[in-house]
């Protein structure tokens, strides 16, 4: 895919969708750090379920550990690993009052040294909370990125250094975004919507489906 052809990628899911955003449900940067730990392995529509309740009774770091593990758990266990996760935002609402004054900081490093949160997860807290262009490639970006060969890669890692590569500037603080939709709602897993695709012209996958 050439640079004219990515450039026109980019406009078309722009005009889909112009003004693209996380479907997790969230009023504040903790609420979306801790939506952000519960998704891992869920739906989002399983954990704004989920969080609605939650964020009602308790949506600060020392709320969530005034609640205690089994009423966090009691909020949460609805979605899967939900006991692992309990106690990763139990701890890392710990390190937010110790090192962090509760606040979620605005630092890769440091984001990444909360439990439950990898280099994924920190790119959205960058990008959604501090306005980076940063890329975090979740399956749905993955699958997009090597079935259309936009930035071909065999990690996400490697599938997100072609990201920032190639996506021009202006385009790469919504780019996560408008892949994320794309593929969870076009380019999806086991039957992808081609025909209704705004990009299939310039999508290099050999397999293309006819339905609609």
């Amino acid at each position: 895919m050439n640079p004219s052809q990515i450039h026109q990628l980019f406009t078309r899911l722009q005009a889909t969708r112009p003004t693209p955003t996380t479907e997790l449900r969230y009023l504040s940067p903790f609420e979306l750090l801790v939506a952000v730990i519960l998704s891992a392995q869920a739906t989002d529509k399983k954990v704004n379920e989920a969080t609605v309740r939650l964020f009602a009774v308790a949506n600060t770091p020392q709320a969530i550990l005034d609640l205690g593990e089994e009423g966090l758990k009691g909020y949460i266990k609805t979605i899967g690993l939900y006991n692992t996760k309990a106690a990763n935002i139990r701890k890392t609402c710990v390190l937010l009052l110790e090192r962090h004054g509760g606040e979620v900081p605005h630092n890769r490093e440091a984001l990444e040294a909360l439990p439950g949160v990898g280099r994924k997860s920190a790119n959205i807290i960058l990008n959604t909370v501090f306005g980076e262009p940063t890329i975090a490639v979740d399956t749905h970006i993955f699958r997009v990125a090597n079935r259309t060969r936009l930035a071909p890669g065999k990690t996400p890692r490697a599938v997100e250094e072609g990201l920032l590569a190639v996506t021009p500037a202006e385009f790469r603080q919504d780019a996560h975004h408008w892949l994320v939709l794309h593929g969870r709602y076009v380019c999806t897993a086991r039957q992808p919507r081609c025909p209704a695709c705004p990009i299939r012209d310039f999508c290099e996958y050999p397999d293309k489906s006819e339905v609609t």
